[in-house]
């Protein structure tokens, strides 16, 4: 079945196809329309030259023209709003008739005109707050202006001394929704919640604690400030709590300084002591360990030497009890027999003899028995 409606393609007319198309035709239009009311009728009598502008028409149609025209402005205009652009990096959060409707993603949106309300938000960009100073010229060579601040950075430690704490808070936006509704002054509410909870992280610790644990400190502030925005339904992450720059007050300084180089000087002596000490101390207490112990040793050798000669001695005394005689002997042969071999000469001295013998060599002649000579003296 054919359709008679159908045209060939030279014969039609070609339609826009794009939004830009169709606000380019109803311009052309409207431009139209208002030639149309400017151009004058021609007079029936042909004279060209005393032509008027036509009166007969009706008087209302520029109204309606310019009614026409305000209203085609109205409609273009709220189809160009119903069209948006998200960024890269930033999320569309758009309520409709006041009440959340839907978070949009980057790219072309379509939203009902009046109805309908966007808000852009930037979920990417690091946003920072400074306490206590503030940056003039951000870059790789940054300046800082510290003068007027110090109401921010003052505070107060835990031994009642002052002293001057300069921090940055970095964070960014995590819940857009509550980022933009749940709090009125996200930024501010930063500030004094982080600038609370400092004064009072410092203020629980010693003044030289603070000095040497910054980082430590900005780990507890970070994380109670985390807890308390969620608390609040910020929206926000807390990226990072650095602090810049811990010092006392300038007025103290000087002192301060002479105080911390008093310091120094008494760790330095100090250590030196406790060197000298670990190295003479342990030193003695070795010695004096090494003496007691041999005093034990020789106490111990003298009391087993001690017992060992009574033992022997009542045994002997046992020997000489049954045989006095020959228990004498044999003494005295044990006892020459360990001296003899020390003794390199021997004089024997006869009771009878007036005059002294001659060197007897004991030595010397290979025949002659110390042992005969000590049994018997005469050669017998």
């Amino acid at each position: 079945m054919s359709n008679h409606n159908q045209q060939p393609p030279w014969g039609q007319k070609k339609k826009p196809q794009t939004p830009e198309e169709w606000v380019a035709l109803a311009i052309k239009k409207l431009q139209d329309a208002f030639s149309d009311t400017k151009k004058g009728t021609p007079d029936p009598t042909g004279d060209q030259g005393n032509s008027t502008p036509s009166s007969s028409g009706n008087p209302l149609a520029g109204v309606g023209k310019f009614t026409s025209f305000i209203l085609a402005l109205f409609v273009l205009q709220a189809v160009y709003a119903s069209f948006y652009k998200i960024s890269p990096g930033e999320v569309g959060v758009v309520l409709r008739l006041g009440q959340y409707s839907s978070t949009t993603q980057s790219g072309l949106h379509f939203k009902i005109p009046l109805i309908d309300t966007l808000y852009k938000v930037d979920v990417e960009e690091i946003r920072k707050e400074e306490f206590g100073f503030r940056s003039r010229s951000p870059g790789q060579q940054s300046t800082f202006d510290r003068s007027g601040f110090d109401a921010e950075s003052l505070m107060l430690t835990a031994d009642t001394n002052v002293i001057n704490v300069a921090w940055i808070v970095q964070y960014r936006v995590s819940d857009p929704l509550k980022f933009l509704f749940k709090v009125k002054d996200v930024r501010q509410a930063v500030r004094d919640i982080s600038e609370s909870i400092t004064r009072r992280v410092v203020g629980n610790m010693d003044f030289d604690y603070v000095l040497g644990n910054r980082d430590l400190l900005a780990a507890d502030t970070k994380k109670e400030l985390q807890a308390q925005l969620d608390k609040l339904e910020a929206g926000i992450s807390v990226g990072t709590v650095q602090f810049q720059d811990i010092n006392p007050p300038e007025p103290v300084k000087p002192a301060f300084n002479e105080v911390n180089e008093a310091d120094q000087d008494m760790k330095r002596l100090v250590n030196e002591a406790e060197e000298t000490y670990n190295k003479v101390i342990p030193k003695a207490r070795g010695d004096a360990k090494k003496t007691i112990e041999e005093a034990h040793g020789y106490a111990v050798a003298r009391i087993n030497e001690a017992e060992g000669e009574t033992g022997r001695f009542l045994a002997i005394l046992k020997e000489y009890k049954n045989a006095p005689e020959v228990t004498r002997r044999r003494m005295y042969l044990e006892t020459m027999q360990v001296i003899m071999p020390q003794v390199a000469s021997v004089f024997v001295i006869d009771e009878d003899q007036k005059s002294p013998l001659p060197l007897l060599n004991l030595a010397a002649p290979q025949g002659i028995n110390k042992q005969s000579l000590l049994t018997n003296p005469q050669g017998n």
